[in-house]
């Protein structure tokens, strides 16, 4: 990797804590869509009057690029955070004593090797929590059943007609969490199915719609591997996380 190229992992801790017992259950969320404005998603005041809320949302906005959300939020402390913040703001002003490529060019690569290995050890952590999280899942739903590939399936609902393969087109509803339980994706709660070739979609959906038939429900706890791996998938998915879906199949064509 090449700091002049660098690419941070951003990744995000999913909750600590011990497990407890968590059942699928039989019955259908319901979950309505709702429109939210900006304003209604704001949890508290704005900081500043709205003239110097523009600029604010410049220093928001050069944040999210760089991952200080979901990346070094989790990656570096609160004295190192301070120093970055000094850098750029040095840097930004002209009032930084060395010129910015030298320091680059001397401390670039340690700055790298230091985010390569932090973001490994969070990595790891990740794929250990959902391990973890799988095994008390199976401990806890006596139904659900874990395939040779590591895919947990638990059927809600059974049904009774057309059962897919990969060369199929399918219809379904479906409601995507980590295991923490935060929503990353959710046909439900936009209020539409979704249909889609199942030949295109990550290998534990592939494998685990495939258990299925039409007018079927049932939940998939899908492991890093069969999902979106190391690399994690934009800014809601990190790097290692294991996925839970409830899916409904309505259609195969």
């Amino acid at each position: 990797m090449r700091f002049s190229n660098m690419s941070l992992v951003c990744t995000m801790i999913a909750s600590k804590g011990a497990h407890v017992c968590a059942f699928a259950s039989r019955s259908a969320p319901q979950f309505a869509a709702r429109a939210i404005t900006a304003r209604q998603m704001a949890t508290g005041p704005m900081p500043f009057e709205d003239e110097k809320m523009p600029f604010y949302a410049l220093g928001v906005n050069l944040a999210k690029q760089v991952g200080g959300q979901t990346g070094f939020k989790s990656l570096l402390n609160d004295d190192e955070l301070e120093l970055v913040l000094t850098g750029f703001g040095e840097t930004l002003r002209g009032t930084a004593t060395q010129e910015g490529s030298a320091v680059l060019e001397v401390y670039g690569t340690k700055l790298n090797e230091i985010i390569q290995d932090r973001s490994s050890n969070i990595i790891d952590s990740v794929k250990k929590e959902g391990v973890e999280f799988i095994e008390n899942f199976l401990a806890c739903n006596e139904e659900a059943v874990k395939t040779e590939s590591g895919l947990v399936y638990y059927p809600m609902t059974e049904g009774t007609g057309a059962q897919p393969t990969t060369s199929n087109t399918v219809e379904v509803h479906y409601h995507g969490t980590l295991i923490d339980g935060s929503v990353f994706d959710s046909s439900v709660d936009r209020g539409q199915t979704i249909s889609f070739p199942l030949g295109g979609v990550i290998k534990g959906w592939q494998e685990g719609l495939a258990m299925m038939k039409e007018g079927g429900k049932c939940t998939l706890v899908i492991p890093y591997d069969l999902a979106y791996g190391d690399a994690g998938s934009g800014d809601t998915i990190p790097p290692g996380a294991t996925l839970k879906f409830e899916v409904e199949l309505f259609k195969v064509s």
